[in-house]
């Protein structure tokens, strides 16, 4: 595919908070949805480590109930079934960003690296990514204000990990759960930047990676370590309903959903938000609460996010 090509799709110039419309609007409330399930989500994967169970548990989880979930929808939606008009390139590819894979990498990287870690690098680094990308392929440059805004941010994170990072060298692999981390920044910026540049609609994605995914649990069943039988049904019932439910379908759903109002770039703005909502659930639910440093680094991601926000396509 040619560059000139992709330019020629490059998101038009303007504003989004002042005088945004209905569209807008509801794209930053998806924006902020998937924000908020993935802050807690960091939260949930720690239990589940807590409960005895494996990346491969949890990805097992996700993608049976998100699949079996939407099968009806699917046979009823999708023609060719199951990829639809995403045909399967690109049902393949966007699988493989945002489906299996990137779970087992997020997941699997709590095994190594503290769990702060992943609601820090991967949310941290995605507008990084993004903006990289966008530039790179869509040749859209993001203007002063724009890139003021992602180095607030980028300063925020530093803030916000500052403590926990400075424990890494301690930690026998934890590098290795931090390039996960990174891994799975780099898969999602890709995702986000892909939906917008193929106009996919965010049902069909939903529904293709959940249920290219399911297909996929045998074999992740049968090459990594599974412990579902010795896991007590409470754990279980949890890592199911939240992981397959919220963040399986819904959280998939909002993000594509604000890619195709805001584009890559701008969603992907959200994302740093999901440390902030992961400190207050360590607060109210396993009564962890941030350092005035990690409370600084929260207030710098969201002006940095805000300003990031308020400014036009350079």
């Amino acid at each position: 595919m040619a560059v000139s090509e992709i330019e020629s799709e490059a998101e038009p110039q303007r504003p989004i908070l002042p005088g945004a419309g209905r569209g807008v609007t509801i794209g930053i409330a998806c924006g902020l949805a998937a924000a908020l399930i993935w802050g807690v989500q960091a939260v949930v994967s720690r239990q589940s480590v807590a409960d005895g169970l494996t990346a491969a548990d949890v990805t097992i989880l996700r993608f049976a109930a998100a699949g079996l979930l939407l099968l009806p929808l699917a046979w009823r939606r999708m023609r060719p079934f199951p990829v639809g008009a995403l045909g399967w390139r690109r049902a393949l590819l966007l699988t493989l960003l945002a489906g299996a894979p990137y779970s087992l990498a997020l997941v699997g990287g709590a095994a190594f690296a503290p769990a702060l870690h992943s609601s820090i690098v991967t949310p941290g680094l995605i507008p990084v990514f993004t903006a990289a990308l966008v530039f790179l392929v869509l040749g859209e440059r993001a203007s002063p204000a724009r890139l003021a805004g992602l180095a607030l941010v980028l300063l925020g994170v530093l803030l916000f990990s500052w403590e926990a990072l400075a424990d890494t060298p301690s930690r026998a692999g934890a590098w290795i759960g931090d390039l996960l981390f990174v891994l799975t920044a780099v898969m999602w910026s890709l995702f986000g930047l892909l939906t917008k540049r193929w106009g996919a609609d965010a049902v069909d994605v939903t529904i293709v990676t959940c249920l290219l995914s399911l297909v996929s649990l045998p074999l992740v069943a049968l090459s990594m370590p599974v412990t579902l039988l010795q896991a007590e049904a409470g754990a279980v019932i949890l890592q199911t309903l939240y992981q397959g439910v919220l963040v399986g379908v819904g959280a998939l759903f909002f993000y594509t959903r604000a890619v195709a109002l805001l584009g890559a770039a701008r969603a992907a703005l959200f994302l740093p938000l999901v440390p902030v909502v992961t400190a207050a659930a360590g607060v109210a639910l396993l009564a962890e609460w941030p350092s005035r440093l990690e409370v600084a680094g929260m207030v710098i991601v969201i002006s940095g996010m805000t300003l990031a926000l308020r400014a036009r396509t350079g």
